[in-house]
């Protein structure tokens, strides 16, 4: 398991897995892979080429945008997000690869 990386008020890079301080306390960035059933937050990042993010981005999945995940199925199976009021099935490849600040 790899240790935490924290990151400054204000540095902007963050990758999955990372603490970051807020102002506010300490948030939390995860991938929806890695995020709970009906836990939700706001898109951070989403990694990856141009064909990805504009599929993500037909979805309504962007950075700024809140997301839930419903349903969390196992072993790398599908997540279910709820993203502007939609419900949307998403790979466990492509959720690993979109970063969310986890509210609290």
């Amino acid at each position: 398991m790899q240790p935490l990386r924290c990151l400054a008020i204000g540095e902007s890079k963050a990758s999955q897995g990372d603490v970051v301080l807020t102002v506010e306390g300490v948030t939390v960035i995860l991938s929806i892979a890695q995020m709970q059933a009906l836990q939700g937050g706001r898109v951070v990042a989403c990694e990856g080429g141009h064909g990805f993010i504009r599929r993500l981005d037909a979805m309504g999945i962007r950075p700024g945008v809140p997301i839930e995940k419903i349903v969390a199925q196992p072993f790398r199976g599908p997540s279910v997000v709820r993203v502007c009021g939609t419900q949307v099935a998403i790979g466990f490849g492509m959720a690993q690869r979109i970063l969310v600040e986890v509210g609290e």
